[in-house]
């Protein structure tokens, strides 16, 4: 564990030198910094549309809903329960995902769609997750439950952030909840040492603390998974339907998930691209 001494010298080191980022990026990286996610509007939003539409179709045909059983975009999305129980759900989820990741264009339609904060963020050297991840919660359902959590304790990357991109309006517990940094930072120090851990006493007692986000449709979340965050059961009226994708600099440190298992590199730089082939050559 880093003294305080050293940490002060570590956190120093990173600091940017000033000037060097425009007003727009400097405001950004400092609301990141502060609270750990930011709630960004989505770029091209005609791709994200397209996404809905074909999220639509693959769903209708999995189900066979055809001809006057076949709902509207809006009634399927919203109200999936009627169409689809607990039970069935993680086929639908699959067959869903199998015939979006058909489309050889699907994942640089993400990127782009936040590419401007991603890279703010990250860098512009990046590493993508390899497949996109799909959750669907119905109203009511506790099969979906992700409790609270840091990915981090998981053997993540602590470099890594994840793009939560929504197909619905989501907000109170139809959304996701996160514990702002410095409250997770002050939080996650007070467990170190403890042996056992119960989530949902831990949820309890910081409960007044969270931020539940609200994220209309053509918007989308990123976020450091350091932070502490999680979702409860879906009490609104309506399904909720997301995407999820980890991103990191490209020549950050890995952890439990790999360049080349569970990331690709999508914007290498020709400096990066000729060090690594000099490095390979110089070892065979």
């Amino acid at each position: 564990m880093l003294t305080k001494t050293r940490a002060a010298k570590t956190a120093h080191r990173s600091q940017p030198r000033p000037g060097f980022f425009s007003e727009d990026e400097h405001a950004f990286i400092e609301g990141f910094l502060r609270d750990g996610y930011a709630i960004i509007p989505l770029e091209q939003k005609d791709r994200l549309d397209e996404v809905r539409r074909r999220v639509y179709e693959l769903g209708c045909e999995h189900l066979g809903l055809k001809g006057s059983k076949r709902p509207s975009l809006e009634e399927f999305l919203d109200h999936t329960e009627r169409f689809a129980g607990v039970e069935s759900l993680n086929a639908l989820r699959l067959a869903v995902i199998n015939g979006l990741n058909s489309d050889a264009q699907l994942m640089r339609g993400f990127f782009d769609m936040a590419r401007r904060p991603i890279e703010w963020t990250v860098g512009n050297e990046i590493a993508m997750q390899r497949t996109i991840n799909l959750s669907i919660q119905l109203p009511n359902d506790d099969s979906s439950l992700l409790p609270l959590h840091s990915d981090v304790w998981d053997g993540n990357s602590p470099y890594e952030i994840v793009l939560w991109l929504p197909l619905v309006d989501c907000f109170k517990t139809k959304s996701m909840y996160v514990l702002p940094r410095a409250q997770s930072r002050k939080r996650i120090a007070e467990m170190r040492g403890l042996k056992g851990f119960d989530a949902e006493k831990l949820f309890q007692r910081i409960k007044p603390e969270l931020v539940w986000l609200e994220v209309p449709y053509g918007s989308a979340v990123l976020f450091t998974h350091c932070l502490m965050h999680g979702n409860r059961i879906n009490e609104e009226k309506t399904t909720r339907w997301t995407f999820n994708i980890r991103l990191k600099g490209l020549l950050t440190p890995y952890g439990a998930k790999e360049l080349g298992e569970s990331f690709l590199p999508v914007t290498t730089r020709p400096a990066t691209r000729i060090g690594f082939e000099y490095l390979q050559e110089e070892k065979s």
